[in-house]
């Protein structure tokens, strides 16, 4: 595991923290992942975000289709298929979450030195412009709100 990965992983099961990132990755299409590294690493660098932008791009072109297919398992597939469905559904939750985990290990890898007790806001500002479309203002500051304590 990495220094990230740990953060990342308690920050997220924080009273409110896994009901914004769902809602900025769902609503707005932001990516989850890319966020959590700019509220950690407090990086501003517009080219710095930009590449990790790009990095995260790669990795989910495998993690969305993962996401979908597993998504799907929530609910029967066929008539009486929870023997078969539910331990497939836990499956690929785990190839998804190691897919996660292998993107936050390279975000981790591009970021020099970690720069806590930063604003988490101007991060994941910076970040979602580098990610493209709509910068959601509002969703990003509640998010940030709830991280600012953890970093």
């Amino acid at each position: 595991m990495t220094e990230f990965w740990d953060w990342a992983v308690a920050s997220y099961e924080r009273p409110g923290v896994a009901e914004a990132c769902l809602r900025l990755q769902d609503a707005h299409g932001q990516c989850v992942p890319l966020l959590l590294w700019a509220a950690w690493s407090g990086e501003t660098q517009v080219s710095v975000a930009a590449e990790a932008a790009a990095r995260a791009r790669s990795w989910l072109e495998v993690i969305e289709p993962l996401r979908a297919v597993r998504r799907r398992l929530k609910t029967p597939v066929s008539r009486d298929d929870e023997n078969a469905r539910l331990p497939l559904r836990e499956r690929v939750k785990a190839t998804e979450l190691a897919a996660e985990q292998a993107l936050m290990t390279g975000l981790e890898a591009m970021t020099p030195g970690r720069t806590a007790g930063r604003p988490v806001l101007p991060a994941l500002l910076t970040v979602s412009a580098a990610w493209g479309g709509r910068v959601p203002v509002e969703g990003l500051a509640r998010l940030a709100d709830l991280l600012q304590e953890s970093v």
